[in-house]
């Protein structure tokens, strides 16, 4: 999978445990699915896995690794991956904006990105299919490109791994779970609460004002394939200024997350929280605690792990001069387990210790 900004790579085996910890669970909703990493984990636990991201690459994604069956799209991913990487390069929209006018990519890069992307556009596949494609072009892309992860900028020197040739892969697609196929959905976090109810509900909202979408405006062009009007040094997308989301909003943060958890239709809920992020976590709890008529009962532990990367090179100038200094090297991250007061624990979750509830 990619480089992403709050991956729950190091989590993931505890919240698969945390989610699964409820008795009889066989479904789970994440709305907030970002790179699919966990939606992919609890498909591969065996669950029925919708997962939802308002942003199209995610869901895209999310597409590939939670809705896609092995059974019905590996054949073709296979023999259409080796078709795309003998394609030869053919500059276009790509080059000239992510490698030319920015430098995320290289140029003999960008020219591949920018002919394989036609053709999987030309080809007007199934979209299951066409989203395992896009799928490992994103991440083939992602291999090469010249940042420390986020998109909000580039390197001012090609980066070593940028100089390699981009190559496609098959992605980890996984068999259909047993408890049913998986869905993925492009919509806002409420209206999808509101809409789909599951055993367990996984949350992991953006935390602080940089949206994903800016963070990875890229990737988001080159799922929509749009060639849109761009802006700044970084070639941002134009809609980066418009598509944004209360939880991006130090003000509207915990109102937008109250409203969410008061439309959730699930017999438990997991949390994830940064300590990076607006909502302290005795805030958290509260919240988490008044659901059910005030009748949850509420679990939390902590995680500490590396922040990333770009906190510790900090940030520079366009002369390439540091401005200011680097963040702290470690973040701490809560994982909260909410339950319905009816609702047994198949099994204590990792390192979960009660906190008053």
């Amino acid at each position: 999978m990619v480089k992403y900004l709050g991956s729950k790579r190091v989590l993931a085996p505890a919240i698969v445990e945390a989610v699964t910890s409820t008795a009889g669970a066989c479904s789970a909703l994440d709305l907030f699915s970002g790179t699919a990493r966990i939606g992919h984990a609890l498909k591969r636990a065996g669950l029925r896995v919708i997962a939802n991201d308002h942003n199209a690459f995610a869901a895209t994604l999310a597409r590939c690794y939670v809705q896609a069956d092995a059974e019905q799209v590996l054949e073709d991913a296979r023999q259409l991956v080796a078709e795309l990487n003998a394609l030869p390069g053919r500059s276009g929209y790509f080059t000239e904006t992510y490698c030319v006018r920015s430098r995320y990519l290289h140029p003999a890069n960008g020219a591949r990105v920018d002919a394989i992307r036609e053709c999987i556009a030309a080809k007007a596949l199934e979209r299951e299919l066409e989203a395992v494609l896009l799928t490992s072009l994103l991440e083939a892309a992602d291999r090469v490109d010249s940042t420390v992860g986020l998109q909000m900028a580039y390197l001012k020197r090609w980066a070593p791994r940028s100089l390699a040739p981009l190559e496609l892969r098959v992605p980890d697609v996984l068999p259909r779970a047993p408890a049913g196929k998986g869905e993925a959905h492009c919509l806002d976090a409420l209206d999808a609460a509101g809409r789909f109810e599951a055993d367990v509900v996984y949350l992991d909202p953006p935390y602080n004002q940089h949206s994903y979408r800016g963070n990875y405006h890229v990737w988001e062009t080159l799922v929509r394939w749009d060639m849109p009007e761009v802006y700044g040094v970084a070639c941002k997308r134009t809609d980066c200024r418009t598509h944004l989301s209360a939880f991006n909003s130090r003000r509207q943060h915990a109102e937008a997350l109250g409203r969410l958890l008061g439309a959730l239709r699930c017999r438990t809920v997991v949390l994830s929280l940064s300590d990076e992020g607006w909502l302290g976590g005795e805030v958290a709890s509260d919240m988490l605690g008044r659901l059910w008529d005030g009748e949850a009962r509420v679990e939390v532990a902590e995680f500490v792990h590396p922040r990333h990367i770009g906190s510790a090179i900090g940030i520079h100038g366009p002369d390439g001069r540091p401005v200011g200094t680097p963040g702290p090297r470690r973040c701490r991250e809560r994982l909260f387990v909410a339950r319905r007061p009816d609702v047994a624990a198949r099994s204590a979750p990792l390192a979960l210790a009660g906190v008053g509830r």
